[in-house]
Formats: C-alpha cells, structure tokens, sequence
C-alpha cells in the first residue's frame, strides 16, 4: 500500500506530417497504437497512453497544452515515426511543464533490404526525423532523457522505467504536502532551509504544526481501536513478552498504537505525504514517536528526524520510485564508522525510526530507555536489514540552489550488535571509504539521508533532470580529483544557468 499515490499517466505522442498522404498517416498512427500497447505488456509501472499523431504546429501546440492540463499526465514521451519538421514544435515545448522523453526509435527492426522504395523510405525515416527533433530540443534547451534503441528491446524498457520512475515520483511532489510537527532541531543548519525556495523549485508545501494538535488528534481516538491495533501488532511482529497482551509495559505498547493512530488521522486530514518531527517539541506526548513513524514509512508516507523536510520529501520520493518492487527504502543516517584498515564500513542507523522495509526478517517490537527527549521509553522496531547493492542519496540547500548527493553503496553482513536496540545497517561506500567520505563531506552532503536498495542511479539522475537541480554522483568511476573539479565547474553553471535569482 502506498499511502496517497496519485493517479499518473505517461503520453506517448508520435510526431510527424501532412506531407505523406492519408495512408501513410494512418499507419503512423496503427504503429504508434502497436507501440504503447506493447510497452503496457512490460511491466513498466504507470500506463502509456497514445495520443492522436501529431501533423501540425497546432496540433502540437494543443498537445502540449492539454498535457499541462491534465491532472493525470505525468510526462510525455515524445518520437518522430517520419519527420516532423521541429519548427512546428517549438510553440507547444516552449509551454510544456511536463517531464520529456525523446524515444530515438522506429517502427521496423530488420530493414526488408530488397523490398525498401521511397515509400518506405517515407514512412520511416524516424532516423533523421528524431535528429530533427532533437536539435530543437537542444536549441531550445530543454531538459529531457534520450533514449536509443528498438521498442522492443529490453534495454529500452528498463531505460524507460527508471524515467517513469522518477517521472512518477515528480508528479507526486506535485502540490505534495510535508507536515512538520514542531519546529527544526535548534542549532542545527543541514536540516534547516529556505522552505520558499523548495516550494518555487519542487512544488510541495511543508507547514508547521504544534505538538498539541497531535496530541489532541490522539486523546480522540478510540481506546477499543487502540486496543485493535496493539493486539494486531503480535500478529505482525515478534513483540517482547513485557509489551504484549498482559506484560508489565504492554501500556507503553497502547500508547504507539495511539500515536500511530492519531498519527495517521492527523496526516491523512492534511493530505501529507511526510512529516517531521523533533525530540525537541514533545510537550504533551509521552514518548517521542518512533514506532508510529516507522510503520508510516512502510506505508510510503515520507520521514525524517529533528524537523528535517527535505529529508522527509526525499524519502517519499524514493518510496514512490521504487513503488511496485521490494520497498526496500528507508530513512537513514551515518552513525558511526568501523575504520578496521581496508574494511572500512559505516553502521547506518537513528535513534528509533528506521523502516521495515528493509528488514532481513521479522522485526522484534521492543521498548528501551533513550537518552535525549526527557520522555517515557520509546517503543520501536529492531532489526538487521538486507544485503545487497544500495543508494544513499542526501538533498540539501546551498542557497543559490538544490542539491542531490548520491552515493551508491553496498550493505554487508556484520556481527551480531546484541546491546544495540535499534533498527540498523552497514555498508561498504564505493568506490571506498576514504574517496567517498571525503566526496561526500565536499558535496555537503547531510547526515540525514533516504537510503534504498529499490532505487538506481539512472532513476536519481533522471529525477534530478526533471527537477533542474544538480546531482553529484559518488560510485565506483569516481576520482577524488575529478569530482572535485565537477564541484567548483558546477559553482560557475548553475550561478549563470539560475541567473541573478535568490
């Protein structure tokens, strides 16, 4: 279950002219109808639907326009069958404020060598169609993916996915809502930010909310459904015998189910798509919410400590990216190091909230003292997570711009951590630890992050296009000296490429 995923669509719209006669306009059209039906059969995750053929500067005009319009459109994928002579496009792109792809592709992927005539010819020469149509993408600089290859092919479609992917998870920041509840952790600048800024460049709203609205949103719940949902969670979990049905703290167990159920109302009567919140601003709660935040995250609402919405709106968007796979996202952040030499690791982890999803197995329900927050002991999840390949991706401010630091990485086995009560997972940095540490503290990368086994590099950087916001890309290719040197050139393009804005 994803929790408030709007509905999205992808248009597949297939450009092209009055120059060839009535039949060869209705092939273009059968072939286009073929194309996006077979790319439904893909498994890619949201619909393509095919759009009438384009043939005329209005036509491509009133495309455009409508795609803005339509609150399901979620990109638009865009391929010349003949060619299509790109002036007429230029009105209808000029508008476009939809996510673009260019499919550089053709219909037929064997040439019929000895039957080819300049009907043919014709008809598919999206060869010098799409270059075409590229070059006024280009001059007109338009941010958009290219992608190369027969229709058919599976490499096509996996490129395709992460585009609408990341396509996906634009739309649903889309007047997207993160609710902060209290204010930022004090003294603290990474997790802080020009919040005007984020709405101009990524079109969510984040609001703040007084503790004691929750508060209040909780004292109204029922006690039978809370009693409901604390008895539901020995069905789903391995609950600690002193939090069940009887045990010596099976209050305190009452208490998450209530927080998550006054959680819940609370964001869902807002439309949130995440929250914060801050051990800070906890008047009136008797625990600071841990257990309640989790099992929200597993549900693809977005979270992150302390008041950290960006954060927040980061993890919900790689929920969303990753929808339909695993799940396996969290939020996350970089506790502390085993710098045992040539085996360097980072043990990932937070005070309690942490997501289920990327659990290796059934995550234990327990309750243990916490040192900050000055409330009663915090019930939480507790589990190692999963192995395998992984991202950890960070968005932050730097005034003039956004942001995204990405490091790719890899989750690896670890000894037993038996006086550790927390959710947790180590992993190997790549290219390795010294080169990506000293990236990531270059880039200003927080120590706040959305960490996913679900997500790709493509996907993020796809994300980061449509967004206009820079990405810097920490893996196994990356040169200290050279990213570096991407840093300071990126400094002189984005300050021209945004102008004089604040």
């Amino acid at each position: 279950m994803m929790l408030g995923l709007k509905p999205m669509t992808l248009w597949f719209v297939v450009g092209t002219q009055n120059l060839y006669g009535a039949e060869t306009l209705a092939e273009v059209a059968r072939n286009a109808e073929t194309i996006a039906a077979a790319l439904n059969t893909r498994g890619l995750p949201v619909e393509i639907k095919a759009q009438p053929i384009v043939k005329t500067p209005g036509e491509a005009t009133d495309i455009c326009t409508r795609a803005n319009s339509d609150p399901e459109c979620g990109g638009v994928i865009l391929w010349m069958h003949t060619f299509s002579p790109s002036k007429m496009w230029i009105r209808g792109l000029s508008q476009l404020t939809k996510p673009l792809m260019h499919l550089h592709t053709q219909f037929n992927r064997e040439l019929p060598w000895s039957e080819i005539d300049m009907n043919y010819m014709n008809t598919h020469q999206a060869a010098h169609g799409d270059r075409e149509a590229g070059f006024i993408h280009t001059r007109m600089r338009l941010a958009r993916k290219v992608v190369v290859g027969h229709w058919s092919d599976r490499k096509v479609h996996d490129r395709i996915d992460a585009w609408a992917r990341a396509a996906r998870a634009w739309h649903d920041w889309q007047g997207g809502k993160i609710v902060r509840i209290g204010d930022n952790m004090r003294q603290v600048a990474v997790t802080d930010g020009d919040r005007v800024s984020a709405e101009m460049a990524f079109g969510f709203t984040i609001d703040t909310f007084g503790v004691g609205d929750l508060v209040a949103e909780m004292a109204a719940i029922p006690d039978a459904r809370v009693a409901d949902l604390a008895a539901g969670y020995c069905d789903l979990y391995d609950v600690a015998p002193d939090l069940a049905p009887g045990g010596s703290r099976h209050e305190a167990l009452r208490h998450a189910a209530r927080q998550e159920l006054g959680l819940r109302k609370f964001l869902g009567d807002r439309g949130a798509m995440g929250m914060t919140h801050t051990f800070e601003d906890l008047h009136g709660l008797d625990q600071l919410p841990g257990f309640a935040p989790q099992r929200l995250m597993a549900d693809g609402i977005g979270h992150a400590g302390e008041g950290d919405w960006r954060t927040s709106a980061l993890v919900r968007a790689l929920k969303v990216m990753g929808h339909g796979l695993s799940g396996a996202t969290s939020f996350m952040e970089d506790y502390t190091y085993d710098l045992t030499e040539g085996q360097e690791v980072v043990l990932g982890s937070h005070m309690l909230e942490i997501c289920p999803t990327i659990a290796s197995g059934k995550p234990r329900v327990e309750i243990h003292p916490l040192g900050i927050g000055g409330k009663s002991d915090p019930v939480r999840l507790v589990f190692d997570a999963v192995k395998g390949d992984a991202l950890n991706a960070s968005l932050i401010d730097l005034g003039n711009r956004f942001r995204l630091v990405v490091n790719a990485v890899e989750a690896v086995d670890h000894p037993d951590l038996p006086k550790l009560p927390v959710a947790r997972t180590v992993w190997r940095c790549k290219p390795d630890f010294a080169t990506a540490c000293a990236a990531w503290i270059h880039a200003g990368g927080a120590h706040h992050t959305a960490f996913s086994h679900d997500v790709t590099t493509e996907v993020l950087t796809d994300f980061a296009t449509i967004a206009g916001i820079e990405m810097t890309l920490i893996d196994d290719d990356t040169r200290l000296p050279r990213f570096l040197h991407d840093l300071r050139l990126g400094e002189v393009y984005y300050h021209i490429d945004k102008g004089f804005r604040a």
